[in-house]
């Protein structure tokens, strides 16, 4: 959905941009956006521990060549 916002004759750019900005917030675009671009797929619990598993062993090996001086 396009917002469309004129300029009267003496209105200063920084009111056209908060009116701009007003109409945008209170269409709910901008919201609706955010949403779509956070969605994730549900998966599964099996699925999710098994990452947790593969992150939490992740962090300790990396934690472990830290503490010995290794990258």
């Amino acid at each position: 959905m396009v917002q469309v916002t004129r300029k009267d004759e003496r209105e200063a750019n920084e009111n056209i941009i908060r009116r701009f900005n007003r109409k945008v917030l209170q269409s709910g675009v901008l919201a609706q956006a955010k949403s779509s671009q956070r969605f994730a797929k549900p998966i599964s619990k099996v699925e999710r521990r098994k990452k947790a598993i593969i992150r939490r062993e992740r962090k300790a090996d990396k934690l472990a060549k830290m503490r010995l001086g290794i990258r």
